[in-house]
């Protein structure tokens, strides 16, 4: 029968529906696992509260620890506190990378008071293909809505960049 240390590794390893070269794990949204003989709770918290990929990641972490035995399996949303996108690990953060997705930049300090507006402030984002940081946004929304879509001025590659949050 599986442990706890196991359910945690399959939820973690269970792929995001909309960035499949990232873990559920690296992306660090699991929460918590809790084991009760056969019975399993799993906590995760999404992206942003309205991202489309929850259900299927519902799902997926569902069927995952079905499959490896568990009879029963709750997993729940859990809002508070906010994910961040510093929350996606080093290795998430190379493996986005190597996958010509531009990992995100640090995320603003909550709780700092209110974030400054600053209509023309350019976002510095490294062009994972090159490294150039020579690089302009040609569109506010990817093939996700966490993502933008940018071109490098150096190499001329198109890239997505995952936002910060």
């Amino acid at each position: 029968m599986s442990t706890p240390v196991d359910a945690r590794a399959i939820a973690e390893g269970v792929p995001d529906p909309e960035l499949p070269m990232l873990t559920l794990g690296d992306l660090g949204i699991l929460r918590d696992v809790t084991v009760d003989g056969t019975r399993v709770r799993v906590a995760i918290t999404p992206t942003y509260s309205g991202c489309p990929a929850l259900r299927a990641m519902h799902q997926d972490v569902e069927h995952a620890l079905r499959v490896a035995g568990f009879a029963e399996v709750d997993v729940r949303t859990q809002l508070s506190p906010a994910w961040s996108s510093d929350w996606i690990t080093c290795t998430g953060r190379r493996k986005l990378a190597a996958a010509g997705v531009a990992p995100p930049n640090p995320a603003p300090q909550r709780g700092a008071g209110p974030v400054p507006l600053t209509l023309s402030a350019r976002r510095v984002v490294r062009c994972p293909q090159c490294g150039s940081t020579d690089s302009t946004q040609v569109a506010a929304f990817g093939p996700t809505a966490c993502t933008a879509l940018y071109r490098c001025g150096a190499c001329a590659e198109p890239f997505e960049y995952l936002k910060e949050i």
